[in-house]
């Protein structure tokens, strides 16, 4: 992140975490994938801070233990493109007790190909995690969400789900699919206690988003968000994830954007200060330290 933004845990969270629960005594719980790094992390931390037991699921075995061991989180290592690892979490998070939110946050972006020069291994890679990764924790889930009877299942998508940009080209096709995915969830568990949350950020500064989709080229990543005012931070996002997941659950926040001021759209973005039309600057001596 850059230094005009929070570092993690300086979002304004609550202090101390306080009981969340679905009965008086049992807590929420929620798990979440990609939970070692990025939006995942930060929604791990917001939902302890709010009192969940958490579930955090990823890869990455070293940095997952030292987000658990951080934020109280239960911690469980695997990949959302492995069945076994997928049914491993299953019995474990099952094992805690009942299971009330699943946040598909596991997901990345990689390259930057047009169409005409689309490396086809890298698109695979794309759905196998975004889309297929994400119905396949759904699926095994649903029989502990319904179970809890207040359950909630979460998807993170992206505005390049809603709309096109050029060199966008496989991880736009993955969220357009998973745009689907969450659209036709909807249709088929009405009737159920289950909501279906889709949220969708645009330009979000994370250390290695940007990076990984340029293959390791730090210069790259970084004239992504080259002359914008604040870029979302990953504690922004999972903010908004907690506030969905925290409504009363008869409320269901259906599908959410957000995006930094400084984006109109995906393809729209204003890279330098945020200046008023017709209004005059401030005196020096009157600007903000």
């Amino acid at each position: 992140m850059s230094d005009q933004h929070p570092t993690p845990g300086t979002h304004p969270v609550d202090p101390a975490p306080r009981a969340a629960t679905s009965t008086g005594t049992e807590p929420l719980r929620a798990v979440v994938t990609g939970a070692s790094s990025g939006i995942g992390e930060a929604c791990v931390r917001f939902l302890r801070a709010r009192g969940w037991d958490v579930v955090a699921f990823a890869r990455r075995a070293d940095r997952l233990a030292e987000v658990a061991e951080r934020t109280g989180a239960h911690p469980v290592v695997g990949d959302v493109t492995s069945d076994d690892d997928v049914a491993r979490l299953v019995a474990e998070a099952g094992a805690r007790g009942p299971v009330h939110a699943l946040l598909n946050i596991a997901g990345f972006g990689l390259g930057v190909d047009h169409v005409d020069e689309a490396r086809i291994d890298e698109w695979r890679a794309m759905y196998e995690t975004n889309v297929l990764g994400t119905v396949r924790a759904t699926k095994a889930f649903l029989p502990l969400l319904r179970a809890s009877r207040r359950g909630d299942v979460v998807l993170m998508t992206s505005t390049a789900g809603h709309d096109t940009y050029v060199g966008g080209s496989g991880y736009v096709a993955s969220k357009h699919a998973l745009l689907g995915v969450a659209k036709t969830l909807r249709l088929e568990l009405v009737g159920e206690p289950i909501r279906v949350i889709e949220i969708a950020p645009g330009l979000v500064r994370t250390p290695e988003f940007s990076l990984n989709r340029y293959h390791g080229d730090q210069a790259g990543a970084d004239a992504v968000y080259e002359g914008v005012v604040d870029p979302l931070t990953a504690d922004d996002v999972a903010d908004v994830v907690t506030f969905a997941v925290t409504r009363p659950h008869h409320v269901n926040i259906d599908s959410l954007i957000l995006r930094p001021v400084a984006q109109a759209s995906t393809y729209s973005l204003w890279r330098a200060p945020l200046v008023p039309k017709g209004v005059p600057a401030p005196a020096e001596g009157h600007r903000d330290a």
